[in-house]
């Protein structure tokens, strides 16, 4: 059950940075503005970290 809700989680987080990435194509992002590179910057990241905590193996219980 585990590796379903695992598998899950992972298309869950893909979509999302899908999503994200086809919501920026096509904008013209501001390089003067800082506050909203920091915006693009910090979505960014959350989503890098939800990729990487999405794909990372589990841990095992000895």
């Amino acid at each position: 059950m585990d590796a379903i809700v695992r598998t899950a989680e992972q298309i869950v987080v893909i979509e999302a940075a899908r999503a994200y990435v086809a919501g920026t194509e096509g904008r013209v992002v501001d390089t003067a503005n800082p506050g909203q590179l920091v915006g693009h910057l910090m979505s960014a990241e959350v989503l890098l970290m939800r990729i990487a905590e999405a794909f990372a193996e589990p841990a095992t219980t000895a």
